[in-house]
């Protein structure tokens, strides 16, 4: 439909009409027969109100979609269709690796093709937008939601964050393309900054912090073309984000340039009344709708107050056709007028398993497990005697929050993996999620002693990592870590295999374990794509978004940690006044870009060379050879200092990276190239630009470890 026309619309439509489209309700609305439901009678919604609806989020099915649309459109005045929306985060009914395993991938392309395969199922549906990616930039485990982030480095989570907007809408028209969905980008903005990692707590922001860390990975999402935006829960400077108008038309608007729909968090307009900056639902809609939230998702403050208010001051009659304009014009882009049904044919809306998607899933997991320690334990060999033991040993509890579509009955578990692979199996598990007995740590000793290799399946349930999953204790469950206790005195020769939704503390189990194994929650071919990696048959590729802390009282950390005054170094490691822990290292227990394979590669011939001419990059080369004898694939990691700065800079930050496959004994040459922009940081009048001087590279496989090879002039 032309905009001409889009406009013609919006003048036929009544102000209820016109507020209906702003609202987003859930499925249960729309009971068979048109009779009023539940949810109806408690926001004391009437029939004619309901089908002025602009949008449903979270249907279950194809078939679902279908009759409720088509009621809809029997019943609408005007015929505008319905706009369907759902958290399609890490697939659909096939279930990938959650995000911070994706994004422990350290690889763009990995993440555009699980998008990709994601908004296809979805779009066969019915689902026409995804609340996906987030983007929220996190240095606290303690918050349940790490597990949906891409981690605490701004530069990575910029690039798999567009790459997710890539996947999902594609680069063609949406109304064309119908195997691909629109992105709403989330959540606008500091969330993953709330205090003591506890959900939907108070932030605190400093605004260096916010354009710096904060606001970039929103950047690269608009920029890649997400089509929404979602408001965040919290407070920022001291406003609730879906009521602070300076965040979301300066900021978002005026500076990001955002010209799309933006929609409220589940309730967070009403939600405004809790905050206590809004008296009652007509206050908080007018808070909301003055700040610039367009679509609000279950409140019913927008239904029974915003066209009151409109009625009352006939002057935002301008703001609501504009945001009208922009729900409509999505409806448009994904070509709704033309096909309301979007691809759904009424005698093809079962469910459709695709083979090629399940295997994009294995691969996904072989690609995103990190293996953070290995003492020549792993891989397995053919043949040998090995001991699955643990809660997670038999369990298809792999697909993690936000996988609601997702079946565990259909996830293949570890044993189920490992049963088909060439060794002698031995299996013992116990109930995911009940508390271990001191009769099963016996039991798991006896069969331990008997085997030459243990592995231990171990880690958090699906509940205890997500949204509502804040912890203040990381560590395995006291009973997790006495299993280990007991089997490491009968069988030192153990792998932990951690399935987990965050980075856990495993400082009291990492001298008792010769190989550990992070899983995460790795979807619905979890347990092939692990005993693929287990037996030496793939090799492990992930690398840490996200540090390990030694302990809980170290976070919020991230390994971009700023100067200070009295920085902690090999010299004064010996003094007491400068800036460290009493009863503990300063340093993660595992670092941001950790990782291993079953190769093993060294750096050397490190140079720096400037550019011949202007405006031509510097060149930062090196020498990569694999010392082991099996393939190896390795990720490369270039971090940079600016030595001087106006304002107190990271000790060291990730600025490029690469996937380099070698072969047994190979050796190869790379290079990095970089330019004066690529130093660019936010000063302290909010301009972004690079300062002449000296910059210090840092080349490795980790941040920690990455090591000094020079300077350069800019």
């Amino acid at each position: 439909m032309e905009t001409v026309k889009l406009k013609e619309l919006i003048d036929q439509m009544t102000v209820a009409e016109k507020v209906g489209q702003l609202v987003q309700l859930t499925p249960d609305f729309f009971a068979q027969g048109g009779e009023i439901t539940g949810p109806m009678q408690q926001w004391q919604m009437s029939e004619d109100q309901l089908f002025t609806i602009g949008s449903v989020l979270g249907t279950h099915t194809a078939e679902q979609v279908y009759a409720i649309q088509t009621s809809y459109l029997e019943k609408s005045r005007l015929k505008i269709p319905l706009v369907f929306m759902a958290d399609v985060i890490h697939g659909y009914e096939t279930i990938f690796p959650i995000p911070l395993a994706l994004a422990s991938s350290f690889d763009a392309q990995l993440v555009e093709e699980v998008a990709k395969a994601s908004a296809k199922e979805a779009a066969e549906a019915g689902v026409h937008v995804t609340f996906s990616p987030m983007a929220d930039h996190v240095k606290d485990a303690r918050w349940g939601r790490v597990l949906e982030s891409n981690g605490e480095d701004p530069t990575l989570s910029s690039v798999l964050t567009a790459a997710y907007v890539r996947g999902y809408q594609g680069t063609a028209s949406l109304a064309e393309n119908k195997q691909r969905i629109a992105a709403c980008v989330k959540h606008f903005i500091g969330y993953g900054a709330a205090e003591g990692g506890r959900d939907y707590h108070t932030v605190d922001l400093s605004d260096l912090e916010l354009y710096q860390n904060y606001l970039p990975a929103f950047q690269a999402a608009i920029e890649a073309g997400a089509q929404l935006v979602m408001t965040s829960f919290n407070t920022i400077h001291g406003v609730p984000a879906t009521a602070n108008q300076p965040l979301l038309q300066e900021v978002l608007r005026q500076k990001l340039g955002f010209d799309g729909l933006i929609i409220s968090d589940w309730a967070a307009v009403a939600e405004l009344m809790a905050h206590r900056v809004a008296a009652d639902r007509k206050e908080a809609a007018k808070k909301a709708f003055t700040a610039g939230v367009e679509m609000d998702m279950m409140s019913d403050c927008y239904l029974n107050a915003l066209e009151q208010i409109i009625h009352a001051e006939p002057e935002m009659n301008e703001q609501l056709n504009k945001a009208v304009f922009h729900v409509l014009s999505l409806k448009n882009k994904l070509g709704l007028f033309e096909d309301p049904f979007r691809g759904l044919v009424q005698g093809n809306l079962a469910p459709k398993l695709v083979q090629e998607t399940r295997h994009l899933s294995r691969e996904a997991a072989k690609k995103t497990t990190v293996l953070l320690k290995n003492q020549a334990l792993l891989p397995l060999q053919k043949k040998q005697k090995v001991a699955l033991i643990g809660p997670k040993a038999a369990s298809k509890d792999l697909l993690g929050a936000w996988s609601w579509i997702g079946k565990p009955e259909a996830a293949v578990s570890l044993a189920e993996g490992l049963s088909q692979k060439e060794i002698d199996l031995t299996v013992l598990s116990y109930p995911d999620g009940e508390m271990l007995t001191s009769t099963f740590i016996d039991e798991a000793c006896k069969v331990a002693k008997e085997a030459e290799v243990v592995l231990l399946a171990l880690g958090e349930t699906s509940e205890e990592a997500g949204e509502a999953a804040s912890l203040t204790k990381l560590s395995l469950s006291r009973k997790q870590e006495a299993l280990i206790e007991a089997v490491s005195q009968v069988n030192p020769r153990i792998a932990t295999i951690l399935f987990c939704g965050r980075p856990l503390v495993l400082t009291a189990i990492e001298p008792l374990c010769q190989a550990i194994m992070i899983a995460w929650f790795p979807g619905s071919e979890g347990g092939n794509a692990l005993a693929d990696l287990l037996m030496g048959e793939s090799e492990p590729q992930g690398r840490l978004a996200m540090s390990f802390p030694r302990a809980e009282g170290q976070l919020p950390m991230t390994y971009a940690q700023l100067s200070t005054g009295r920085p902690l170094t090999e010299e004064n490691s010996d003094q007491k006044y400068i800036s460290r822990y009493m009863d503990e290292k300063n340093e993660p227990l595992f670092s941001f870009g950790s990782g291993m394979g079953y190769g093993r590669c060294t750096i050397t011939h490190t140079q720096i060379t400037n550019p011949q001419e202007k405006d031509a990059p510097f060149e930062v080369s090196c020498t990569l050879k694999n010392e082991g004898d099996v393939p190896h694939t390795t990720t490369l990691q270039l971090y940079s200092r600016d030595d001087v700065t106006e304002v107190a800079r990271p000790m060291r930050e990730l600025k490029q990276w690469q996937k380099i496959h070698l072969a047994a004994g190979e050796e190869r040459q790379h290079t990095f190239y970089v330019t004066p922009e690529d130093f660019a940081y936010v000063h302290s009048d909010f301009s972004t630009k690079s300062d002449p001087g000296t910059i210090s590279l840092y080349l490795g496989f980790a941040a920690a470890s990455a090591k000094l090879i020079g300077t350069l002039t800019i």
